[in-house]
């Protein structure tokens, strides 16, 4: 009898130690959650187009990586990757990031510093390995002239690749207050035209054919036509 209340209550400290692991793995889960929109928040402080942006893009992002089949299991660090691609812009001064003009030779080697400023806070967050690799080289180009780390072709991080395209989509067809948004037709014409050179042909084949089934609410978030004339 003895030996039976020793083992039910070494099972009972068992359970209760197992459940307390699982408590503080949904405590840290949870925090991870927290600093994550924190973080997008800061970016809507600093840039309201760059926020909003972001969470168009980690929305688009997931359902690309779905439809390329890629691991349901990396699709958490692919939306984070792609809502915090730009957190390193928080290093760039505002007279360089909301220039009107061209930037100097010297502004832009600055600018292309903020996926490496990305990539700097992001690893500093257990769990965000791939996040913050898939940030650092969304600026890589397939042709192997991107940066920063010259990367060519299938070198570059699917989420890189993926979050390359629906960035540099989301960008042109945005109104700044420097330029009206491009349409609809003309962003997909310039993601086509540089389909093996810039971008990935199998993540520009599978974007276009999310975005042209939503262009009216997605022209309605960024405040542009799907018309709007060049």
């Amino acid at each position: 009898m003895a030996t039976q209340g020793h083992d039910w209550l070494t099972g009972s400290a068992s359970i209760e130690s197992f459940l307390r692991v699982k408590e503080l793995e949904e405590q840290q889960r949870a925090l991870l959650k927290s600093a994550i929109c924190a973080f997008n928040q800061l970016l809507d402080l600093r840039d309201l187009n760059t926020g909003v942006h972001s969470t168009r893009l980690a929305e688009w992002a997931v359902r690309v990586a779905r439809k390329l089949q890629i691991e349901e299991a990396d699709f958490y660090q692919i939306e984070v990757a792609a809502l915090l691609h730009d957190i390193g812009k928080i290093g760039v001064p505002d007279t360089i990031l909301k220039k009107d003009g061209k930037l100097t030779g010297e502004e832009r080697a600055l600018m292309n510093k903020h996926p490496e400023y990305s990539w700097s806070i992001l690893r500093l967050f257990s769990g965000l390995d791939k996040a913050s690799l898939y940030a650092l080289h969304h600026h890589e180009s397939y042709d192997g002239k991107g940066y920063p780390g010259g990367l060519k072709g299938e070198e570059i991080p699917i989420g890189s690749r993926i979050v390359s395209v629906i960035d540099a989509y989301d960008a042109m067809i945005s109104n700044r207050c420097y330029r009206k948004g491009l349409p609809h037709d003309e962003a997909v014409r310039r993601l086509s035209e540089s389909s093996g050179i810039q971008f990935d042909p199998l993540v520009v084949k599978a974007f276009i054919e999310i975005a042209g089934q939503e262009i009216e609410d997605v022209f309605a978030a960024t405040g542009s036509s799907p018309a709007a004339v060049i």
